[in-house]
């Protein structure tokens, strides 16, 4: 979704930069909210055993860098209140928040392979 934002605001298309970065934003605080559920109703605590440590441990850094990533987010909604400081020209914040977040992405399917879908097996 941050990727359609991206090329909006490259497109002079500020509304929808707003747009696709609110979406963004909004999934990636729907993600956090899940990990907090997750974490409350596991059924086990950070020292139980090896892998619930390093269950806490990975997915903990990840959330954080999800975090990190809303206020990036967050920080390039802000600043496109003011009048042209994003454009097709200057758009240099939206592309380095969508940078990271893909970022955060790539990770996360690995996580998610390592921690949920090898746990399966």
């Amino acid at each position: 979704m941050i990727n359609l934002g991206t090329k909006a605001i490259k497109k002079n298309d500020l509304a929808g930069m707003r747009q696709w970065f609110g979406i963004t934003a909004a999934m990636g605080a729907v993600f956090l909210a899940g990990q907090v559920y997750e974490y409350m109703n596991l059924g086990y605590g950070l020292k139980t055993n090896l892998f619930s440590n390093c269950f806490y441990l990975l997915t903990g850094f990840h959330g954080l860098h999800v975090f990190i990533g809303l206020v990036l987010i967050l920080g390039v909604l802000w600043r496109s209140r003011r009048a042209n400081h994003y454009n097709d020209i200057t758009h240099v914040g939206p592309e380095m928040a969508e940078i990271y977040w893909h970022f955060v992405d790539v990770v996360w399917i690995v996580l998610f392979s390592l921690i949920y879908l090898l746990t399966l097996i």
